[in-house]
């Protein structure tokens, strides 16, 4: 019987292509002090009160990105539902942190970004104003991904009256990695893969290791 032809091993999606590749900035972000002091409840709640803080000034950002974003398909239902979902989930997210805000006793309407904060969202407007859907897509990818990631991997950690169970439970919740999945079933079926698509992608990680650095100080 002569031997089967080997099959060649499946092609990966852009996606997990971009993920491989700016897997050095994700395990930043989990070894990143501010990750370790949620997952061991050590995170002086000063410092959470002002990424909570940060937060609400960046998913307003987000949230209109993806509303550009979505303003750009046309003709093609079934990618708008998929925006109107997504956007759907920033505004859960907008509802925890708002609880947040209420029991840390931040005025959200008086929030002024840190500049590494508004260069991230400076980053997106500027991409979804004018760049196409698919670079937008590969901007605003890393945030949802590596959420989902940095939730499952402090699951584990969880105990009776851990100050931030809440934060971890919604990140690592089936129906955020569903959202984090739905962006990226976009981004391998909007974006090009080239240098633009790729620089979005760890720039917006890059913005991540900075965001968490940020509420440290002072």
């Amino acid at each position: 019987m002569p031997p089967r032809p080997r099959q060649k091993p499946p092609v990966p999606l852009l996606h997990q292509v971009l993920w491989n590749e700016n897997t050095d900035l994700a395990a930043a972000c989990l070894s990143h002090p501010f990750v370790r002091g949620m997952a061991d409840g050590t995170l002086p709640r000063a410092a959470f009160k002002r990424y909570i803080a940060q937060d609400v000034f960046f998913l307003d950002a987000y949230f209109r990105a993806y509303a550009m974003a979505a303003a750009r398909i046309t003709n093609d239902p079934a990618r708008a539902r998929a925006f109107h979902r997504l956007m759907g989930g920033v505004l859960e997210e907008v509802r925890l942190h708002e609880a947040y805000a209420k029991s840390l006793g931040i005025d959200i309407r008086r929030v002024k970004p840190y500049p590494c904060v508004q260069a991230y969202t400076d980053f997106l407007l500027r991409t979804a104003w004018h760049e196409g859907p698919g670079e937008t897509v590969a901007a605003m990818t890393p945030c949802m991904r590596l959420y989902s990631w940095l939730g499952k991997a402090l699951r584990p950690d969880l105990r009776k009256r851990h100050p931030y169970a809440r934060w971890i439970e919604n990140y690592s919740s089936p129906e955020f990695d569903a959202l984090a999945t739905e962006l990226e079933s976009l981004l391998d079926r909007l974006a090009v893969d080239g240098q633009v698509t790729r620089d979005a992608y760890r720039y917006a990680l890059q913005c991540e290791v900075e965001f968490f650095t940020a509420p440290l100080g002072k």
